[in-house]
């Protein structure tokens, strides 16, 4: 078992208890990765709405992937968990 830090709440967990957002090598592309198939750079947030909004207000998301992240990604996050 391999522990993460949620982006959102700075809380270690479980890989398996949070949302894998990456952003696809050599693409660029972020996209939400739920059976970590996908390899490149990896941001992890709890499965809750205040983590999410914390992550996207700090600007935490673009800063530890190293790139853009689309306007849309929060309303994905926010509707799918």
């Amino acid at each position: 078992m391999v522990d993460r830090k949620c982006a959102g709440c700075g809380n270690i967990k479980n890989r398996d208890e949070l949302i894998k957002i990456t952003r696809q090598n050599p693409h660029g592309n972020i996209v939400i990765n739920p059976n970590s198939k996908i390899f490149g750079r990896s941001v992890y947030l709890c499965y809750n709405h205040a983590c999410i909004e914390n992550a996207f207000k700090k600007n935490k998301i673009s800063k530890i992937l190293k790139a853009s992240v689309p306007d849309d990604l929060k309303g994905k996050l926010l509707n799918e968990f």
